[in-house]
């Protein structure tokens, strides 16, 4: 069949991108735009074999082969195929797993079945050295593409380069049309400013007893390499311990209000902060300490009918990124727009910054679909929380601050 075929290896293709355009092969240290990205592989593929193409083939690692945000957003592109394998860590590294079979399966059941006549490879594995061997004595002409090498040798398999029957390098130029490297000073937008009372309790030193704790968990953790040190030649930041306290190191901090040099006070047995909330110290007896309205605020789950529903899944596929600060903002964004008495926005500006409880679990739920859960112990890393929550309230404010009148001209 006079048609081609482009199989991507994502791990050496995002990864040696990295490198070339951050210094180092995180994924991490990049941004991706993946419509972009296909269109140009699909643009350079009819190019160089001058054949239209038949489907494009994404394979990637996951954790436990679950797709990622990226991997949802790709295969519902047209002619997009995506193909997981396991991505596990050892060592305190990523690997990817059963990828590279995956691609030599995949490369000789096309060669024999003559699917195409051309086969475009974006690997550096030589692994698939055998499946480029198989698919060339089945009369297929195998294409290979490197990505520009950071130091300008070779980050391919010789073995491979040497079977190609025809070899191409993707250069800086070709790459930054879709693949940036991103800025070092954060990922997500800032949140807004944090209220008073919120800014005085994260401010607050932590006591003697949290300290020691914070330490403790410091040396269990491995330790990290220093960040790059600036250009001007200063030294080498060194990342600061965990600058969020947790609520248990919250519950050793004295009491809002209490003088510098007063002896951390005593607080009720009952007395709990959560994740949620820092306006304080909150007398709650007892397993419930919501309002009874408060507790009958209902879910986005309860507000989206089944159309919506379809839709919201749509949204989350095709233009939701995964960051945390911008899924709270979704969340929130369709959650109010949906709420039918507006009197519950007013009973949640007086929670703030706590988010009812059903509403919160809802929330966080809704972040686990991203990819936000840590692998290990399946939970949500405490400064993603921060940053969820703070992307809610974010979009809450908006609408509130718009409903104020303006100031009176002078």
């Amino acid at each position: 069949m006079d048609r081609c075929i482009v199989l991507v290896d994502a791990g050496y293709l995002l990864g040696a991108a990295a490198s070339l355009l951050a210094g180092e092969p995180s994924r991490s240290r990049i941004t991706v735009d993946h419509t972009a990205l296909i269109q140009a592989l699909r643009e350079r593929a009819e190019s160089e074999t001058e054949r239209p193409l038949l489907r494009i083939y994404w394979f990637d690692g996951a954790p436990d082969r679950v797709p990622q945000p990226e991997h949802r957003r790709l295969r519902v592109m047209p002619r997009v195929t995506v193909r997981l394998g396991a991505l596990t860590r050892s060592d305190g590294r990523w690997a990817q797993k059963g990828v590279d079979a995956a691609m030599h399966a995949e490369l000789t059941e096309l060669a024999r079945n003559r699917a195409c006549s051309d086969i475009v490879l974006v690997t550096g594995d030589g692994d698939l050295l055998p499946g480029m061997m198989a698919a060339k004595e089945h009369g297929v002409a195998v294409h290979l593409w490197a990505v520009q090498a950071a130091d300008g040798d070779y980050n391919q398999s010789e073995d491979l380069v040497a079977e190609a029957d025809e070899r191409r390098v993707l250069d800086r130029a070709w790459i930054t049309q879709a693949v940036r490297a991103k800025e070092l000073t954060g990922v997500c937008p800032p949140p807004p400013a944090p209220r008073p009372e919120i800014a005085a309790i994260l401010s607050a030193p932590l006591p003697e007893s949290a300290l020691t704790a914070t330490a403790e968990r410091s040396a269990e953790r491995p330790a990290h390499p220093p960040a790059a040190s600036a250009e001007n030649g200063a030294a080498e930041r060194v990342p600061a311990p965990k600058g969020v306290p947790t609520p248990k190191d919250l519950a050793a901090l004295r009491a809002p209000g209490t003088p510098s040099g007063t002896p951390s006070v005593q607080q009720p047995a009952t007395a709990t902060l959560r994740w949620s909330s820092d306006k304080g110290w909150v007398d709650r007896p007892g397993a419930v300490s919501e309002s009874p309205e408060v507790a009958a605020m209902p879910t986005l789950a309860q507000l989206t009918t089944a159309e919506q529903r379809w839709a919201d899944r749509e949204e989350d596929i095709t233009t939701v990124g995964g960051d945390p600060y911008e899924v709270g903002q979704v969340f929130a964004r369709r959650w109010m727009s949906r709420l039918g008495d507006q009197g519950h926005l007013q009973r949640l500006s007086h929670m703030y910054p706590r988010i009812p409880h059903r509403i919160d679990g809802e929330l966080l739920r809704y972040a686990a679909r991203f990819g936000l859960l840590a692998h290990k112990d399946d939970q949500i890393d405490e400064h993603d929380r921060y940053a969820i929550r703070a992307g809610f309230w974010r979009e809450f404010d908006v609408p509130a601050a718009a409903e104020q009148p303006a100031p009176a001209a002078d």
